[in-house]
């Protein structure tokens, strides 16, 4: 009975312990379901597909390969909104990062009277001794700081480039900072003067490669301008400036419109620049040109304080009176007046006397007109071969004793403003000196004006017109025709010009020296070039003339193509009438196919022929002598 109740009780407790392990078991696994389910939703929800949910009992596995660790902490982080923190077990893994990004290449050049130095990034590629060389070798006796970094990463494209450029800016510039990055070139400087300035401002531009881009501040002190002047004219109803100083940009703007009012159309330029003798310029200025205006012509010149006001000959006497009368009265007080109103000039029974120089554009000068005595003939003679080469002097004048006591002075000046000029022409009277011609300076007009007040004073009657012309503005690096039928030699060289057989059709091997040709041609501008087609003597005359024509038309119309100007070009076939070598060789004949290109000079005038005939050592004045032909050859 004991027994008994025993095993009763045993498999009472035996079969609650069953029951609840089974109970137990299934509860777990319900957890463990629901626990993954809830976090697997979570996840997705998060954006957090990459990660899988396992769980092991309570316990909650995070498996997958995070981006970053940031992700990895967020997925972290959402599973433990989900479940207890403690139950997430943590098995996931960061993905390896791809190769970092090449850092940021640059540096920043200064350079002054202390030296160079340059701080900044460099990639291990660029050869850090001999960039150091070339700053060394350019800072001379003056230090060198070097405060780059390396970093071993490879250049990146158009980094070496960007290098080589500003490097070589950096000589032209004493005084410079300059950024240089893989696509941007940033350049401060100071030049010495405004020449300077815009002669670098063009150097650096044509050197720039052309994927680079260039950001250019140059400054230039402003000059010490002596005498300041300013003239203004209103000549046959038309105004202009021969020239115009102003001490600031609010001086010179109200001169400017000042200068408007008076009827000056265009655009027109006034020189900044130091030495203005008084604060009062531009009130002086404005005034002086209301009553040129007022007077209906004539013209105002300032030199420094002095200013001369010269009307129209036939000016009504009353108006000049009353105009000059209140110019005096409203004048600044450091400012003097000289008022002309010119009377009409006797003539003579020879006439009003005169001397004229001309400026040939070959740099040929001839001289005629009166000069006073044979020294006085003697002494411009010099002067004018001092200033334009001896061997380019014609002397044509002839010797009177009737001319005015200062007429030796006018014509030295008048000589040496036609030397400010590539061509043109100067012309002394008894009451004026005319000077016209071309020039490559945009300040000629201004210098030569205060040229002619400084040598025959304020109050000297003056015509300037005077143009600017680009083709000869040394500052642009523009090469003169002669420059460029030397430079023509220099880029064909050995090389040819090339055809198809008996065509003038241009083969592929022709691309790259047109191509050089065309980027120099488009420098030298509207200059006059003769394309020349040769032949060998190989097959008939007419034919070997026609075929000559038309290849150095097809060189022609090549160049037209790559936006060559070629209006002043012409093209002649000449066949084989001018062989360079003997056309019974192989290599005679090949050497006579040729493109050749030649300069065309003016024909001699007939006053150049005389100065041939009577100087000796002038030919080079004549310009009737051309020079040996640039030559291209071509198959046949």
């Amino acid at each position: 009975m004991r027994l008994s109740s025993l095993f009763t009780i045993l498999g009472t407790f035996i079969a609650a312990a069953a029951i609840s392990l089974v109970s137990a078991y299934f509860s777990v696994g319900m957890i463990e379901t629901a626990s993954k389910a809830d976090v697997l939703n979570e996840l997705d929800r998060e954006g957090l597909t990459w990660a899988e949910v396992d769980t092991n009992g309570l316990q909650v596995f995070l498996i997958g390969t995070a981006p970053d660790e940031a992700t990895r902490f967020q997925a972290l982080s959402t599973a433990g909104r989900v479940v207890d923190a403690a139950r997430v077990i943590d098995q996931m893994l960061i993905e390896e990062p791809e190769d970092f990004a090449p850092p940021h290449f640059s540096a920043e050049i200064l350079r002054n009277d202390a030296g160079i130095s340059v701080i900044g990034l460099i990639p291990d590629s660029t050869d850090r001794d001999d960039l150091m060389r070339q700053f060394r070798e350019i800072a001379g006796s003056a230090g060198v700081s070097d405060l780059l970094d390396v970093a071993d990463y490879p250049s990146p494209e158009g980094w070496d480039a960007a290098l080589r450029f500003a490097v070589g800016a950096l000589r032209d510039l004493p005084r410079s900072q300059i950024s240089v990055d893989a696509e941007r070139v940033s350049i401060k400087a100071m030049t010495d003067s405004g020449e300077s300035k815009k002669r670098l401002e063009t150097a650096l531009a044509r050197r720039k490669p052309e994927t680079l881009r260039l950001a250019l501040d140059l400054t230039a002190p402003r000059p010490v301008i002596t005498p300041f002047t300013l003239r203004f004219v209103i000549e046959d109803g038309t105004p202009r400036f021969d020239s115009c100083s102003a001490d600031s940009e609010e001086g010179r703007d109200r001169i400017l419109r000042a200068a408007t009012r008076a009827g000056l159309e265009g655009k027109a330029t006034c020189t900044l620049g130091l030495g203005v003798p008084s604060r009062h310029w531009p009130d002086a200025a404005e005034l002086a040109i209301g009553k040129v205006r007022e007077l209906g012509g004539g013209s105002v010149t300032f030199t420094n304080a002095d200013v001369a006001l010269i009307a129209l000959e036939g000016t009504d006497q009353g108006l000049f009176d009353r105009v000059v009368g209140e110019l005096e009265a409203a004048l600044p007080e450091v400012f003097v007046l000289h008022a002309t109103l010119p009377q009409p000039a006797e003539q003579k029974d020879e006439g009003t006397p005169e001397f004229i120089a001309t400026l040939s554009p070959e740099g040929a000068v001839q001289m005629r007109g009166r000069l006073s005595s044979e020294i006085a003939r003697q002494t411009v003679d010099s002067f004018a071969r001092a200033r334009f080469g001896s061997g380019k002097v014609y002397m044509a004048a002839r010797v009177t004793d009737d001319l005015p006591g200062d007429w030796q002075v006018r014509t030295l000046a008048g000589i040496e403003a036609l030397s400010q000029l590539v061509n043109g022409a100067v012309t002394v009277t008894p009451d004026q000196v005319i000077v016209v011609g071309n020039t490559g300076n945009t300040e000629a007009s201004a210098d030569i004006a205060r040229l002619l007040t400084g040598k025959l004073g304020e109050d000297a009657k003056i015509d300037i017109d005077v143009e600017y012309m680009k083709k000869f503005d040394a500052s642009l690096g523009i090469p003169t025709p002669e420059e460029c039928e030397a430079q023509i030699v220099e880029i064909i060289g050995d090389r040819k010009i090339t055809f198809e057989p008996s065509s003038a059709t241009l083969d592929g091997s022709a691309k790259d020296i047109l191509d050089e040709l065309a980027d120099l041609l488009k420098k030298c501008g509207d200059i006059p070039i003769e394309i020349g087609g040769h032949t060998d003597s190989q097959g008939r005359e007419t034919m070997n003339e026609e075929l000559s024509r038309e290849r150095a038309q097809s060189v022609l119309d090549a160049l037209r193509g790559r936006l060559v100007p070629v209006a002043s070009y012409t093209v002649k076939g000449y066949g084989e009438a001018e062989p360079i070598a003997d056309n019974s060789t192989e290599d005679g004949r090949e050497a006579n196919r040729r493109i050749e290109f030649k300069l065309l000079r003016p024909e001699p005038t007939e006053d150049q022929e005389t100065t041939t005939e009577t100087v000796e050592d002038t030919s080079d004045a004549t310009g009737a002598t051309d020079s040996a032909p640039a030559e291209g050859t071509g198959d046949e």
